[in-house]
């Protein structure tokens, strides 16, 4: 039996890395860029494995009118962009590629909270403007605004993996305290890499640095808002290298204007990419980067590799790297069970494989 698998990410091809695994597995792979669910669902027809980016969202419409998909691979950690509960009712599988990037985007938070601290963009432009010879009040200027880390509270905003290596990293920094929110971490888990569990609420009063490091969910959506920003003091320091859903950017754009907290560093936006007229780019105390966190060469050649193995991996009933939506493995034995079904060829039982 033959099967197709697709990819539609359309801000970059895919790897050559991906189309070998995938072609080395004797499975034919088209790449066909897609902006639209429609475009998507065009493309995708007769795709049993469907690979995406983070946009367009692969939503129930796209996913109902898919009658031979397997898998929905998202390039990277997350699974937000897909309906994983369409998904699972389906019997589709919501894969992603889990720890490829996690020293990335803690070294990133971090590089953005240095950045700011120490000022090393403006320093730099000033300096090649000649400022230090010529307009040395300049430099003066920006010495006086320069902080520290040490003797300061950092806050993170979700203990997984990539909370946790922040937090490993910046405890370096010498600061007074380390703390974190994330209601699924005990206090038993974060004692082992030295972070105090608060309420939400204390996390925004007390942290002179705050950075993010949560899913979006339904619970993060736009948690961070203009009465979130008003909690927090107003030389904070807040960077987000998660996702955009999670940050409310009319209530940060306020806040950064208006002085309610002092900076912020991100990587991510709600809408993306960011449009060239968007008014946070006007923002002084602002640092932008283009959802670049979790990318290096080694992040690189994993996330490829990875990607293309669970398109390999769920045609033909091994380990995916990572399923977002595990309680699909029921829903495929029941459909199994019931008779013909889109998982018809697959090496039975595939969800042995996965347990």
């Amino acid at each position: 039996m033959t099967f197709k698998v697709v990819i539609t990410m359309y801000n970059r091809p895919p790897s050559d890395l991906t189309l070998s695994v995938i072609r080395d597995a004797a499975i034919e792979v088209e790449y066909i860029p897609a902006r639209t669910e429609n475009e998507v669902i065009t493309a995708a027809k007769d795709a049993d494995v469907l690979l995406v980016g983070t946009v367009p969202h692969t939503t129930r419409k796209v996913l109902e009118a898919l009658p031979n998909l397997k898998m929905v691979g998202r390039h990277g950690v997350g699974v937000d962009s897909i309906d994983l509960e369409a998904a699972t009712e389906l019997g589709i599988c919501a894969t992603n590629t889990p720890g490829i990037n996690t020293s990335e985007v803690a070294d990133h938070a971090m590089a953005m909270l240095l950045s700011i601290t120490r000022l090393i963009p403006e320093q730099n432009a000033a300096l090649k403007d000649g400022a230090w010879s010529d307009r040395p009040e300049e430099v003066d200027a920006m010495r006086a605004k320069l902080r520290r880390i040490a003797g300061n509270t950092v806050g993170i905003f979700g203990l997984g993996s990539i909370g946790k290596g922040f937090a490993n990293r910046v405890r370096g920094f010498g600061p007074s305290k380390i703390i974190a929110y994330d209601p699924y971490v005990p206090q038993t888990a974060a004692d082992l890499v030295g972070v105090e569990m608060v309420d939400f609420d204390t996390l925004l009063t007390e942290s002179d640095f705050l950075t993010v490091h949560s899913p979006a969910t339904d619970e993060t959506n736009e948690i961070f808002n203009i009465d979130s920003f008003r909690k927090m003091k107003p030389t904070a320091i807040f960077i987000n290298c998660a996702r955009g859903p999670i940050v409310d950017e009319g209530g940060l754009q306020e806040a950064l204007e208006t002085g309610v907290i002092y900076a912020a560093g991100i990587d991510v936006t709600q809408i993306e990419p960011l449009d060239a007229e968007n008014p946070l780019l006007k923002l002084d105390n602002l640092t932008i980067s283009p959802h670049v966190a979790g990318s290096s060469d080694i992040s690189g050649i994993a996330g490829a590799t990875r990607w293309g193995e669970n398109a390999v991996n769920v045609l033909t009933g091994k380990p995916l790297h990572g399923l977002g939506n595990p309680e699909v493995v029921k829903r495929i034995a029941v459909m199994r069970s019931q008779g013909a079904s889109r998982w018809d060829g697959i090496p039975d039982p595939v969800t042995e494989a996965w347990s």
